[in-house]
């Protein structure tokens, strides 16, 4: 039983980070709808500058431990929600008004940039952060427990996600994005510029993928070059699953897959739990597809 407990809290880091990945790629999808990876290169790009505006804090303004994490992540944030906000109005933008399909075109050139600029600025060495704030916090009477990291960053993605949903709903900006959504042209007539919301809502989603990026990387401790393929895959995949055009359910259904990833790596062999995980999603995704009726 013990066993269990602590694979259910083991699942709570990874499925508020696929969560917050998800909820903020719906946002910029909801607009654009084509296919993005480069919301995952943001996330692992975001991840790198973090360790190397940590590094160096650290080696060459010779900081104090918090200062240094304060330093990486002030920097995580800026170039990647900025990098996000450039890309919105110089690619996504006009390419979403004359040719939307070559949106997946130009995000995996988006991709490619981003991992090479990641890796040549760190050297191609692979930066790793001390561990800090890894005491455990038991619960269930001491069945099982959790890291404060562990914590900290599940209440801080979660909280995101609640945050990011408030504004959607409560926000004039959320109402004009909602109007791009469902219709471009008719929300032009009515005087939403949709190509500033569209840039807008690029950003908006890269700011999740930087806070997400830099989470992550505190988490493990490092950010993997190749990251930004995978989550980038991933997070198309997995907020499918919930909806696409639907924010709050596309993170339940991220949630959900992380929950499902975790309870395989407990109980199956892990070397195929990406494989086994992705080929039950996609067949989850053939399955339940809608073909649409043209009358």
């Amino acid at each position: 039983m013990s066993y269990a407990l602590q694979q259910l809290l083991n699942a709570v880091p990874i499925a508020s980070l696929y969560a917050a990945l998800a909820f903020g790629y719906t946002i910029a999808f909801a607009v654009t709808r084509r296919a993005d990876i480069t919301y995952g290169a943001l996330f692992a790009f975001s991840g790198h500058v973090f360790l190397l505006g940590a590094h160096w804090g650290w080696d060459r303004l010779f900081l104090i431990f918090p200062a240094t994490l304060a330093l990486g992540a002030l920097l995580a944030i800026m170039v990647g929600a900025g990098g996000g906000v450039l890309i919105g109005r110089r690619v996504v933008a006009p390419l979403s008004r004359v040719s939307p399909n070559a949106l997946t075109v130009a995000s995996l050139g988006l991709l490619l940039v981003l991992m090479e600029a990641a890796r040549l600025l760190s050297g191609t060495r692979q930066l790793w952060l001390p561990p800090f704030l890894n005491a455990p916090i038991t619960l269930f009477g001491g069945a099982a427990s959790l890291t404060r990291l562990q914590a900290l960053n599940s209440a801080i993605l979660v909280l995101l996600v609640a945050g990011g949903a408030w504004f959607l709903a409560a926000s004039r900006w959320g109402r004009n994005w909602r109007a791009v959504c469902d219709d471009p042209l008719a929300a032009e007539l009515c005087g939403v510029p949709s190509a500033r919301i569209c840039a807008g809502a690029y950003g908006f989603a890269a700011l999740f993928a930087s806070l997400c990026g830099l989470l992550a990387t505190a988490h493990y401790g490092t950010m993997d070059f190749g990251a930004g393929l995978v989550f980038g895959l991933k997070v198309v995949l997995i907020a499918a699953v919930g909806g696409h055009a639907h924010p709050l359910r596309a993170a339940a259904g991220a949630a959900l897959f992380g929950l499902g990833e975790t309870l395989w790596s407990g109980y199956g062999p892990v070397a195929w739990r990406d494989t086994a995980m992705l080929c039950a999603l996609t067949a989850l995704l053939v399955l339940s597809r809608r073909e649409r009726v043209l009358v």
